[in-house]
């Protein structure tokens, strides 16, 4: 794969959720912006600080008309104990044999593991924002919101 850019038609995909609900990205195009956010581990320290910021801040998503969805390989069952822990009020998709994360470009060592990455896909389906990392929900915010230069978060 040559990698994810900025205006690339986000790749669809089918995939069940912690509640076992089936969420199909196209389903989006056209009524919310989505930002899927690849960690590799349910309930590790980094992953915990990763999607609790944006369970902080899950209402400016909203006020965007974004939908936020952790992803991962873990089981459905690992992903609702871990929603259960820290009150996520967005749903975890299982990643069944990486096929997301790898359609996104998301794995590293041999691909086994999920690297943690954030991307944002608008409502027309093409991606806005792709960064490895822990960017800021300033940075994704203003890309969703269509802003040429996202903000990057104080330092």
């Amino acid at each position: 794969m040559m990698g994810i850019k900025i205006g690339d038609d986000a790749p669809d995909f089918t995939a069940k959720t912690n509640s076992g609900r089936e969420v199909t990205l196209s389903e989006f195009k056209g009524k919310k912006n989505v930002v899927l956010v690849m960690y590799p581990g349910d309930q590790t320290s980094d992953c915990t600080t990763m999607l609790c910021a944006f369970k902080d801040e899950f209402p400016r998503f909203k006020a965007v008309d974004t939908e936020v969805f952790g992803v991962n390989p873990a089981d459905a069952e690992s992903h609702q104990r871990f929603v259960d822990k820290e009150g996520f009020p967005f749903e975890l998709i299982v990643d069944e044999k990486r096929k997301i994360a790898r359609l996104y470009d998301a794995l590293m060592l041999l691909g086994y593991v999920v690297n943690r990455t954030v991307i944002a896909i608008n409502k027309e389906g093409k991606v806005v924002f792709y960064e490895r990392g822990y960017p800021s929900n300033d940075a994704i915010v203003a890309a969703l919101e269509g802003g040429s230069e996202p903000a990057k978060a104080a330092s």
